[in-house]
């Protein structure tokens, strides 16, 4: 596939130097959850209502260069009337949109997922494009259990993830490609480790095998973490754990890693990411966030569905992704947390 102009000043936004993704393309049942959290009502002006706060926080784009959005945000309009999408451009920032379809079962895998959504992707892409979407992406996800994630899983998500990909491409849209070994259980960081760099191999073969052009894509990768049930490791740790597998698995014609949070708090999610950006060592590529509830968190919990508390929400918002554009150039440290509270 040949890199576009037009994939290369998207990739270029999106890398830009201080900033990273937001990712906020929860699905309704997602969503839902996390703002009943907070004894939010999941309607649809609640949705509309939150991200337009999202989008609208003066200054947001010095810290977040693309927004993922879920497809019923990219019809949705701002407080002042102004299209989500257009607002994102006005701020300096890069719509995207998340366009697969979730999760169905692979048969005779013992319960394993693939994701789905490739019928009718290129048709619904061009419709997207059309309501501004720059970028997309596709999430697989990976549990990790005595004997899985297993070969077919890991090969089936690789593949799916590189014909999307590609079908991305040829519409001239830059892909997030987000293979997730899940926090879920009990495995060490080692175990994270050899499973990650697993899925990753396979990820990396099958979009070579596609034609997908590396320098287009971003992606989008679980940090090398133990399990939920387990202590958190000193960020160090997590570093060397992480870097260690990318070295081992991603070529440095992809221009940007944008780590997701996976159910990390926030604060662990900004140490771990500037940890990284910190450690010795070759990073060829750009390596920032991609988070959702460790950005959103804080934002939610201060917002409650009430416009009287739409301001103090923003500013927890600047406040989160201003640590986290700290991090993503390693000049992070504990004690900003407490001037952004």
């Amino acid at each position: 596939m040949n890199l576009t102009d037009e994939m290369k000043a998207t990739i270029e936004q999106l890398t830009a130097a201080g900033r990273g993704i937001l990712a906020a393309d929860e699905s309704h049942p997602t969503i839902k959850k996390r703002l009943e959290a907070f004894g939010i009502e999941s309607t649809e002006e609640n949705r509309r209502a939150y991200r337009s706060l999202l989008v609208t926080t003066p200054g947001i784009g010095d810290y977040v260069s693309g927004i993922i959005f879920f497809e019923e945000t990219l019809g949705q309009k701002t407080d002042s009337g102004q299209g989500i999408p257009e607002a994102c451009a006005a701020a300096g920032i890069v719509p995207g949109i998340k366009v697969d379809k979730g999760l169905t079962e692979l048969p005779d895998t013992g319960g394993e997922k693939v994701t789905q959504g490739l019928d009718g992707l290129g048709e619904r892409l061009d419709g997207y494009k059309a309501q501004g979407a720059r970028f997309t992406k596709w999430r697989s996800v990976f549990n990790i259990e005595a004997h899985k994630p297993g070969e077919l899983a890991i090969a089936a998500n690789a593949e799916v993830l590189a014909r999307y990909a590609a079908i991305v491409q040829s519409r001239g849209m830059v892909p997030i490609v987000e293979p997730e070994v899940l926090m879920d259980g009990d495995h060490d960081i080692q175990r994270c480790a050899e499973v990650t760099e697993a899925v990753q191999t396979a990820v990396f073969t099958a979009l070579r095998r596609h034609g997908v052009a590396l320098e287009g894509m971003v992606l989008k990768p679980n940090m090398v973490v133990p399990g939920k049930s387990l202590p958190r490791p000193e960020p160090a740790v997590v570093a060397d754990h992480t870097l260690r597998v990318l070295r081992r698995t991603v070529p440095a014609a992809v221009p940007s890693i944008n780590f997701l949070s996976g159910g990390q708090t926030p604060q662990e999610a900004t140490a771990n990411l500037d940890a990284i950006n910190r450690a010795a060592g070759p990073k060829p590529w750009v390596l920032s966030f991609s988070y959702s509830r460790a950005l959103q968190e804080p934002v939610q919990q201060a917002w409650l569905g009430r416009a009287e508390n739409v301001e103090a929400a923003q500013k927890a918002f600047l406040a989160r992704a201003r640590l986290n554009a700290a991090a993503r150039d390693g000049r992070y440290e504990p004690a900003m947390e407490g001037e952004a509270a």
